[in-house]
């Protein structure tokens, strides 16, 4: 029965998971994007950066799960690309591992390095415009997406943000729409499962988080099912913007120690 005690997480906990289940799946079954460097940071606002990632990886393997078999029946991935980056990220994994042993139990460092990661991101979305019109004309060679790999691999480890650096190599090589959904949807797939090796050595398996999950598991179904439903009929652009402009205001709090949602919700976070 303990397995199904619910932890007592604030109020705030539970609306930003949900709102991160519904988001972080549209956009991994959807869009392909880097949305997942959203999730942590943003659940680190309410709880531990250790219990916000030792929460989400199991979570976004069920995300995996039901997204993995839509592309890959009907071979909707580049198996090229997937390999480098799969391959690849194994040793970001290895080194992200290393700094997280190192650096988890000093809370603020890692919210201040959780939040960094997302300015970061917000800067290379960004000037991301700037570098593909100058790489139009050239896609990048397998040395770039060994190295986006492994950095892909750390961030992942560190805050499963790896989107960003895949999508600087995966973006040049300019795959139809689907097959860059589907190869960054499989690669995450690997890269998660891979993930459960330090994490388990890392103490991040738990299973008092049993009860959170499968409360939230229904949320991820409708996420990746509704990205399913969109990625025909919208584009990326303003979906994009609305995440790297909510990742910009997560960046800052994190960084800050400034919660700036109390302005909106006061009394709640």
């Amino acid at each position: 029965m303990s397995f199904f005690h619910l932890p007592d997480y604030p109020t705030a906990f539970w609306v930003t998971a949900a709102f991160v289940m519904i988001l972080t799946g549209l956009g991994k079954s959807g869009f392909g994007s880097g949305i997942g460097a959203l999730a942590t940071p943003l659940l680190a606002l309410t709880i531990p950066v250790t219990d916000a990632a030792a929460l989400l990886l199991p979570l976004l393997i069920i995300m995996d799960w039901f997204t993995v078999p839509h592309y890959y029946r009907e071979h909707r991935f580049d198996s090229f690309h997937l390999r480098i980056l799969l391959f690849s990220s194994i040793i970001g994994i290895a080194v992200g591992a290393f700094f997280f042993n190192t650096l988890s139990h000093n809370e603020r460092i890692m919210k201040i390095g959780i939040g960094a990661l997302a300015l970061i991101f917000v800067l290379l979305q960004v000037g991301r415009s700037l570098i593909f019109g100058a790489l139009s004309d050239h896609r990048p060679p397998p040395w770039v997406g060994w190295l986006m790999g492994s950095l892909g691999g750390f961030t992942s480890t560190i805050a499963h943000a790896g989107g960003p650096p895949v999508t600087i190599y995966l973006v040049p090589q300019n795959l139809p729409r689907d097959r860059f959904v589907g190869t960054t949807a499989l690669l995450f797939a690997g890269i998660n499962l891979i993930k459960l090796i330090p994490y388990y050595f890392l103490g991040l398996i738990r299973v008092g988080n049993l009860s959170t999950i499968l409360l939230l598991a229904p949320l991820a179904f409708v996420g990746v099912r509704l990205g399913i439903w969109l990625n025909q009929r919208f584009t990326n652009l303003w979906f994009n913007r609305f995440i790297y402009a909510f990742l910009f205001l997560t960046g800052v709090q994190l960084v800050t120690g400034i919660n700036l949602l109390t302005l909106l919700w006061p009394g709640t976070w």
